[in-house]
């Protein structure tokens, strides 16, 4: 017991974790909760909609992953300059992360005039391609919003001002509920526009936020301290610096999403049914696995701060109990896959045909006993992973990922699926294998310490 108080109280311990980390808990929560009403609402319009609302908003979010990866490591250069007491540099890397974000906008443009051809390559039913299409392009409109709100969050998380990142994005997700249930189904005097509908909420919400974040970054107690106006000319040495360190993080971002978006596509060559399940439990475990998100960057935070103030063994200290953390609640979560799965799944069938979503159903109870394997081994991933890029050791990071997705998770899905014909429990089989084996690969790098001596910035 006194080890327990021990560990609860002293300086990296589980209260030091939390006070950061709650916040952010709740504010990736948020995000999620946002996603499963989202996906609710569209199982409740038709299977097509929910069918095909995974794979276009996963597509859309994993071509957004680089930039939101890079903008959003801004996070742990403001942290390591916090810890080392370099205020003047803040304001001047929160803007280039700015700067970086409207490259995102450029891309997605020009994205758009290829959505069909993309969902046609995936071999979709045509009424499931088509509703895809539609969504992809729409949220491709406004992708420059999540990458600037990442560089702007980016700052308040490096501070350690968390609860500001949480009410922006508990406002947001609030306002884009409404909106989905004015939106898909007609409510409140607006057309009835389906998944069109989701898609523009989410684009609206999205941009109410970003104008939130700039408001608050501009306010008098950051700009004179902090030089969140004064820094805003563009920097080519901190730019540089930015993308340097910040690049890796991105190309893994965009890597592990695009193995599990790609995933997803080869799901809906099965049959309708399997893509519909395998898109419910997806969201499912989003709902229950993106607070643990919010823990890592509570992590890579403490990591970074500590590493500033040339602190290694606080940051390591710090790891270890977010690891804790977050191993007890994946553990609960597990529970709850396995012993409660209709609780979870039941909701998205409440207005469906239940001929049509008894073999939906009956997929989710077998898919979310795989979830609830894996998701024990991502607390490792997480924490481990988020510790690594809080040093800037985004390099390995980066590597880790492209070898195990591809290689376990990735071409054998293709080839169970595409060449052999496989049932979707194989591919769901590779997946689970690839968060595993990537698990104790972070593990293994934290381990060894390499990270200890690492740093973004000049001190």
């Amino acid at each position: 017991m006194n080890k327990l108080q021990h560990r609860w109280s002293c300086d990296g311990g589980y209260l030091t974790v939390l006070k950061i980390a709650v916040p952010l808990i709740l504010s990736t929560g948020a995000y999620s909760v946002q996603h499963f009403i989202d996906r609710m609402f569209l199982s409740w319009y038709s299977a097509e909609a929910i069918a095909a609302a995974m794979p276009a908003s996963i597509l859309n979010f994993t071509l957004l992953c680089f930039f939101i990866g890079t903008a959003s490591f801004v996070s742990t250069f403001v942290a390591q300059y916090y810890g080392a007491k370099q205020f003047e540099y803040i304001g001047k890397i929160t803007w280039q992360g700015i700067y970086f974000s409207l490259s995102a906008m450029v891309v997605m443009l020009l994205v758009i005039p290829f959505s069909d051809n993309i969902f046609e390559l995936a071999g979709h039913p045509p009424g499931v391609r088509e509703l895809e299409s539609q969504y992809f392009v729409i949220v491709c409109l406004g992708g420059f919003f999540p990458v600037v709100s990442g560089a702007i969050s980016g700052f308040f998380s490096g501070l350690g001002r968390t609860w500001t990142v949480m009410w922006v994005n508990v406002a947001a997700t609030a306002i884009n509920i409404v909106l989905d249930y004015a939106m898909i189904f007609g409510n409140f005097g607006f057309p009835e526009w389906g998944i069109r509908g989701a898609a523009v909420a989410t684009v609206i919400s999205s941009f109410i936020g970003t104008c939130l974040f700039v408001v608050l970054m501009l306010k008098p107690e950051y700009r004179k301290p902090y030089g969140t106006w004064s820094g805003r000319g563009f920097n080519r040495n901190l730019f540089g610096s930015l993308f340097k360190f910040g690049a890796p993080a991105g190309v893994q971002f965009f890597l592990d999403m695009l193995g599990f978006s790609l995933f997803i596509l080869l799901v809906g060559r099965i049959g309708t049914s399997e893509l519909a399940a395998t898109n419910i439990t997806f969201n499912i475990s989003m709902l229950c696995f993106m607070p643990m998100v919010g823990l890592g960057i509570a992590i890579s935070v403490l990591v970074g701060q500590s590493l500033g103030d040339n602190n290694p063994e606080k940051a390591a200290f710090s790891t270890w109990s977010g690891t804790h953390i977050s191993f007890f609640y994946m553990f609960v979560v597990a529970f709850l896959f396995i012993a409660f799965p209709g609780f979870f799944l039941s909701p998205f069938g409440r207005d469906a045909d239940p001929a049509v979503f008894k073999p939906i159903f009956d997929y989710g109870v077998i898919l979310l006993r795989f979830v609830a394997l894996y998701t024990l081994f991502d607390t490792m991933n997480i924490t481990f992973s988020s510790a690594l890029k809080g040093a800037g050791d985004t390099q390995f990071v980066m590597k880790a990922i492209v070898l195990v997705s591809w290689l376990v998770m990735v071409i054998p899905t293709y080839l169970a699926i595409v060449v052999f014909k496989q049932h979707l429990f194989i591919a769901w089989g590779f997946a689970t294998a690839y968060v595993v084996l990537l698990a104790l690969v972070f593990m293994v790098r934290f381990m060894k310490g390499n990270w200890k001596t690492m740093s973004v910035i000049r001190t």
